[in-house]
């Protein structure tokens, strides 16, 4: 049996992974159309799937299989993807913090309603003191306000979570890896006209940090997170290691820190051990 702190470990990973989604699709919407990030995004990784798929021989998924998938594509490969690249016209990426720290509040919720989890009554009191901590810091560092922007992030944090619990649901049988690389196979049809459709006029314009942008969401933030992510929440539990997803705003500051020479501020630090005994609370009580 495979130990639950290597699903933390694969969580964690996870995490760290996505913590560069957001800012990378802030820069990548700079040079593409937010329809022809997702969908480019989506048929990149399909590629990487089909191939891996292909190399390493994996039997087909069961029929039975098929509805699941289709959900995690609606929540994962186009829900999230297109909703955050069109909320990221309107608000900055420090604003989208204050969502993300929902993520793991969503994640949660569709653990029990299909993943078939009950936590504790008070796995939820620290879950969402966790995200109220999130939100609250991410609000008090500023970010420009749109109603329009900020209702594309509720919407898409709803579907991630849908998406998050039913391909962990789904791992546990399949595997992490497996589960994405098929959801993207899946897409591919729909992705590929719609990539097509919005092809841009002329490639001219784009700046050499769109096409990093866009190379870092579809190898990395489309493909191999979730290889981690999927294993992580399935071994460890879908709403007890979804709660790593709380550290992820603060995994940005402390790379736009070391990378970017920022300031961290003190309310960072506080924020951040408010954050992780919240999570050590959570799993402890899930």
């Amino acid at each position: 049996m495979q130990s639950a702190g290597s699903g933390w470990g694969n969580g964690l990973l996870g995490v760290i992974i996505f913590s560069g989604s957001l800012p990378a699709t802030r820069v990548a919407v700079g040079g593409f159309s937010a329809l022809f990030l997702t969908s480019a995004r989506a048929v990149i990784a399909a590629l990487i799937g089909v191939a891996v798929l292909g190399v390493l021989r994996q039997a087909r998924p069961q029929r039975a299989d098929l509805a699941s998938l289709t959900i995690v594509a609606i929540g994962v490969v186009v829900g999230f993807p297109l909703l955050t690249a069109l909320a990221l016209q309107h608000i900055t990426s420090a604003r989208s913090i204050v969502f993300i720290g929902l993520l793991p509040l969503s994640t949660a919720v569709f653990a029990v309603l299909r993943g078939g989890e009950r936590p504790q009554s008070l796995f939820w009191l620290f879950a969402i003191l966790g995200s109220a901590t999130v939100a609250g810091f991410a609000l008090s560092n500023g970010g420009s306000a749109s109603l329009t922007g900020d209702l594309l992030m509720v919407a898409a944090i709803v579907l991630c979570g849908l998406g998050y619990a039913e391909g962990a649901a789904l791992s546990r049988r399949l595997g992490g890896w497996q589960v994405i690389s098929w959801t993207l196979l899946l897409a591919l049809p729909l992705m590929v006209p719609v990539a097509v459709l919005s092809w841009p006029a002329s490639w001219s314009g784009v700046s050499v940090p769109a096409w990093i942008g866009l190379a870092y969401v579809s190898i990395f933030s489309m493909f191999v997170g979730f290889i981690f992510w999927y294993r992580g929440l399935a071994i460890g539990g879908i709403a007890r290691v979804g709660q790593l997803q709380q550290l992820q705003p603060f995994f940005g500051l402390t790379l736009a820190g070391v990378l970017l020479h920022e300031p961290v501020a003190w309310s960072m630090i506080v924020a951040t051990a408010l954050v992780v005994a919240c999570v050590f609370f959570a799993r402890r009580f899930a």
